[in-house]
């Protein structure tokens, strides 16, 4: 091969080589990905928990959520109030953040609702659950097996007197405990909703008097008592709705199993 092949040969290669630059740099123009600068701002402010209380899988799914609009600013319950506002500022808008807490719907301790057989299987809630509701007298109420504590990662969740109870204060509404409990017992709720009915049983009254000491009876007396159409029995049950509620206390005043509870 003479020089003058191989210089052709050279240019030829050259060319290509320009050639294929210029198209690829084109592409990744083309292509490119857009990454919005304020989704790495997010993420700093965020406390990285990755709970999911928010409703997403982690807490990048939550960022991204809120750039595309598909979440509150202030759905983030473990960050709280700071982190709402922080991230308000970042997407140039106002914060409407309400802190929530768990509460559980039974007050009956081991007292109150006496054990009907003695349980000796697997030390879990779903487990005992499927012996007719467990070994308490009342089917509905919580058994003590603590399945909520186990998932809790903030330490909100402990029993006590054989029932569950919320440390508020340490309590960041992830909602993990929620979805523990097999009977549904525990709700997140606004902490700013002062009263609530700590009973889940659907037994009548008569029928509760003889499974729990302390359990809702549907008397009515709180529906009655209330001026502003806040709460009604369902399935021989009290149920308080908490965007009528005033926090008034009159119900919590006349309920004469004082099941109905202030926070």
């Amino acid at each position: 091969m003479n020089i003058s092949n191989i210089l052709i040969a050279a240019g030829v290669l050259g060319g290509l080589g320009l050639i294929f630059g210029l198209v690829l740099g084109i592409a990744s123009k083309v292509f490119e990905v857009h990454k919005d600068e304020r989704l790495a701002k997010i993420m700093e402010v965020l406390p990285c928990a990755n709970c999911g209380g928010c409703g997403f899988a982690g807490c990048g799914s939550f960022a991204q959520a809120v750039i595309d609009g598909k979440a509150p600013v202030s759905s983030c319950s473990v960050g709280g109030a700071a982190c709402a506002e922080k991230v308000s500022d970042i997407m140039g808008v106002e914060s409407s953040f309400v802190r929530k807490t768990a509460r559980v719907k039974c007050v009956a301790t081991c007292n109150e609702s006496p054990a009907r057989y003695n349980y000796s299987g697997t030390t879990s809630c779903k487990a005992a659950n499927r012996l007719g509701g467990g070994p308490k007298s009342c089917s509905y109420g919580c058994m003590g097996f603590g399945s909520c504590v186990s998932v809790c990662e903030f330490d909100a969740m402990h029993i006590v007197d054989g029932i569950a109870v919320v440390d508020m204060e340490s309590c960041t509404a992830c909602g993990k405990c929620v979805e523990a409990c097999p009977k549904g017992l525990i709700e997140i709720v606004p902490e700013n909703n002062k009263y609530f009915v700590a009973c889940n049983s659907k037994d009548k009254g008569s029928d509760m008097k003889n499974t729990c000491s302390v359990g809702c009876i549907a008397c009515k007396l709180c529906v009655k008592a209330c001026e502003y159409d806040a709460i009604e029995v369902k399935d021989n049950l009290a149920v308080i709705d908490t965007v009528k509620c005033t926090s008034c206390g009159a119900c919590f005043e006349k309920c004469p199993r004082k099941i109905i509870k202030e926070f």
